[in-house]
């Protein structure tokens, strides 16, 4: 036996944390999610820093920026060289297991609902089980890879079918230590089927939305955040399932559980689709994020540590006693998350955005931001500039920018933009700059930092720690 802890992490994909009864949202109930918050820590600032799938998940499982990655939009092939966190795990000892969505690969792209497929090897990152898939909105009878080349189709509804995959893992780990990932694609949008009706039926009939929600898009944004809310009551449900695993098994003590999501979506807020993300207002910034382990994260606390997905990585290895990699760029933030005096926080995150296109690169949307506990600061390369304070607006309702009152904060806030940008040796440019940055196979051959190595060569393993 090992003293070391698991690691249980539930990732939905755009799920914002304002759309949790947790977070604010007063129109349904989520039993299972408070639970989790009861007897954890509630994070009240945790960024989505590039609010798009495959460059949040990039940053999280490598612990490094975009600029780095060279993920700046979806369906990109990670490189090999890539250290994540599944390796970090496995050389230390740990069991690692993927489950559900991935999106670091091209999968069937540009083919949607094609065969979609992660081939076996260093496109996994280290994870040595595998229930995965790259990208696919089936939510109804769905297929993940196999650890081979094999595909599997569930059966029934996929927040069922990817809980019984992560139980099956767990059932047979033995008595290793083990480091699952359990990725649910919802509450995303799909041109199929939603949910199951039991979650419609769980719903109140009238739904409102905030103020901050343009009356163009209301009647469209009430509409889709009926499916959204159905959606996000299965994840509850799988959350719930979990947890009573953990339970029945007698592996709660000592599991580190953490639940979060890659992203927001704006529901029609300040005039964009209800499924747009990639902006810099919290509705596709601010993400839920909730963790619970005995005697480390209990409770009921809130912690307000300004938490980027690059921060994560290193965090949990310092919690499980996990070597970090050198090649992580993120900060160790677990004293802080544990609430210890005098522990480092930083003061801002820099957030981001490189295109108009989720898939593409295609110019127009481009940004640059600065979100701290206070303000949340966009520099937009059309010369649009936003600044709200976050205490006094938390709908950003009343841009800032330009006026006399905030000269002093403005200037504060572009300069943290500037240092932020420094360290990441970026800069606000055209997303069709990029376009040498990817091989006709949509590998990843150059960063901001110059051209690289063969995308296909092993990783350079000494940096593991």
């Amino acid at each position: 036996m090992t003293n070391k802890p698991n690691l249980l992490f539930v990732f939905a994909d755009q799920l914002r944390a304002s759309s949790l009864p947790v977070y604010g949202e007063n129109q349904i109930e989520t039993p299972n999610i408070n639970r989790l918050a009861q007897e954890g820590v509630m994070f009240t600032n945790s960024i989505s820093t590039c609010p798009v799938c495959t460059p949040y998940r990039a940053m999280l499982l490598t612990g490094r920026h975009p600029q780095t990655t060279g993920h700046v939009i979806n369906f990109m092939r990670t490189r090999h060289d890539e250290i994540s966190i599944g390796d970090a795990f496995s050389y230390a000892g740990y069991r690692t297991a993927w489950v559900g969505k991935w999106h670091l690969h091209t999968g069937s792209f540009p083919q949607i609902g094609g065969p979609d497929y992660v081939p076996e090897g260093r496109d996994r990152l280290g994870f040595q089980h595998w229930r995965g898939y790259n990208f696919h909105v089936d939510y109804f009878n769905g297929s993940v890879n196999l650890d081979d080349w094999r595909y599997e189709k569930w059966q029934g509804y996929e927040t069922n079918a990817l809980n019984r995959y992560a139980m099956e893992f767990m059932d047979n780990v033995g008595d290793e230590p083990f480091c699952l990932f359990v990725s649910p694609h919802q509450p995303h949008s799909t041109p199929y089927e939603y949910a199951p009706q039991k979650y419609y039926d769980r719903l109140p009939k009238r739904l409102t939305l905030p103020a901050n929600v343009a009356e163009s898009q209301l009647e469209k944004s009430l509409q889709t955040y009926r499916d959204y809310l159905a959606m996000t009551l299965a994840i509850d449900d799988m959350v719930g399932e979990l947890m009573n695993y953990l339970d029945r098994a007698g592996l709660a003590a000592n599991t580190l559980l953490i639940f979060t999501s890659d992203h927001g979506t704006q529901m029609g807020a300040h005039g964009w689709h209800p499924f747009q993300k990639k902006v810099p207002y919290e509705d596709s910034l601010l993400v839920p994020m909730i963790v619970r382990w005995p005697g480390i994260f209990d409770g009921g606390r809130s912690c307000d540590v300004l938490t980027a997905p690059v921060d994560i990585f290193p965090s949990l290895c310092s919690l499980c006693d996990v070597p970090i990699p050198r090649t992580v760029e993120g900060y160790d933030l677990s004293a802080a998350w544990r609430g210890e005096e005098n522990a480092f926080e930083q003061d801002a995150v820099l957030t981001m955005n490189f295109t108009a296109a989720y898939d593409y690169l295609v110019n127009g949307e481009e940004w640059r931001g600065v979100r701290s506990k206070d303000y949340s600061y966009a520099q937009w390369l059309n010369g649009q500039i936003e600044l709200f304070d976050l205490g006094s607006d938390p709908l950003q309702m009343n841009n800032l920018a330009g006026k006399p009152e905030s000269v002093d904060l403005q200037e504060a806030m572009e300069r943290k933009l500037d240092e932020l940008m420094d360290k990441c040796n970026d800069n606000l440019i055209p997303c069709t700059d990029y376009s040498d940055w990817f091989d006709n196979q949509r590998r990843v051959v150059r960063n901001v930092y110059g051209p690289l190595r063969n995308p296909e060569e092993q990783p350079d393993w000494s940096l593991l720690s």
